[in-house]
């Protein structure tokens, strides 16, 4: 028979031989009981996670000071952490709109290029449409 019971900090195992057990089945049966003990997850201590606490609850003047503390550093570092978030969004928009400017100025050029290739194609179909009229009108 096993028993295995966790404990906080330590482990402990018991192992009872059965009647007519043998000595390698003890063993078998520890091996057993120890993989079965890593496999369990650990007790673990409870642990102070930050966040705003309710500080009314308190009833001494030090604890309640402590726990006013403590959110006020809670708060900060949210803050702190917020802005710095904020203030990376807020440059990778900059870069953005920076790469948009560029890219719409060399728009621009290329459409200024067009619009003056168009004009000119424009103004030699013209000259050699009036060209062969004044021909005509020569002889």
């Amino acid at each position: 028979m096993i028993s295995l019971m966790r404990r906080v900090g330590r482990k402990q195992i018991d192992v009872m031989s059965a009647p007519g057990g043998n000595e390698m089945h003890q063993r078998i049966t520890i091996a057993a009981a120890a993989a079965l003990i890593t496999l369990m997850p650990a007790m673990v201590r409870a642990q102070d996670i930050p966040g705003i606490e309710i500080c009314t609850v308190e009833k001494t003047m030090e604890r309640r000071t402590s726990c006013l503390q403590s959110n006020v550093d809670f708060l900060q570092k949210t803050i702190t952490k917020l802005t710095a978030d904020h203030q990376q969004k807020l440059d990778a928009a900059n870069r953005q709109i920076e790469g948009l400017k560029a890219s719409m100025v060399s728009l621009q050029k290329l459409v200024d290029d067009l619009q003056t290739a168009q004009k000119k194609t424009a103004e030699d179909l013209k000259k050699k449409a009036d060209a062969p009229a004044a021909k005509d009108g020569a002889k």
